[in-house]
């Protein structure tokens, strides 16, 4: 059995506080979209699957890196390989979200949207799959590809998160007003 790299056991506080924040947002966001569904009555199933679903996958990807590097393997090769799969199963998940968006229609998304919802995740997972696949080779550099991978993905869950939390209290309230704009409107005419 090889031991690990001194540098490795150096991230383990790291991938501590990475994976319990992910865990505990994941649980906090399937509050916040169970809040949302009583709130909103109906909910698009397209703008769930846009927005909502990958908001609780990139989480689970930074919970799930914290695992998979917080995990005593006998080499570096196995946690390498799952890394790189992890990551390319990212981006293949990114491009599914991509589509998703484009096809919804409650919501039209902006250049913000576009950059948090489909840009950075990319370039998280893909930072992700070229961490696994230097983990083994070069494991200096690829720590730190691994690392702001799953920090990127947190931050993007945390940003992803509010943000559908925001839309969701803005858009109940226009509704609000422009429902008691219509009674008053019936009120007076009668």
């Amino acid at each position: 059995m090889t031991a690990l790299p001194s540098s490795l056991v150096a991230w383990q506080s790291y991938y501590m506080i990475v994976g319990s924040s992910g865990a505990a947002l994941i649980g906090l966001q399937f509050v916040v979209v169970t809040l949302i569904a009583g709130t909103r009555g109906r909910m698009d199933l397209g703008a769930l699957s846009a927005f909502a679903t990958p908001t609780v996958v990139h989480l689970t990807g930074a919970l799930m890196v914290a695992a998979v590097m917080s995990a005593p393997w006998p080499s570096l090769i196995p946690a390498s390989v799952v890394l790189a799969f992890w990551g390319i199963g990212g981006l293949a998940y990114g491009a599914i979200t991509f589509r998703h968006a484009l096809r919804q229609s409650e919501y039209k998304p902006v250049w913000e949207d576009w950059l948090w919802f489909a840009i950075l995740p990319w370039g998280a997972y893909l930072s992700l799959t070229l961490g696994g696949l230097m983990l083994a080779s070069a494991p200096a550099r690829a720590l730190f590809l691994v690392g702001s991978a799953a920090l990127g993905l947190l931050l993007i869950g945390i940003h992803n998160a509010w943000d559908t939390v925001t839309h969701a209290v803005v858009s109940r309230r226009r509704q609000d007003r422009t429902r008691a704009h219509k009674e008053q409107e019936g009120d007076s005419s009668r």
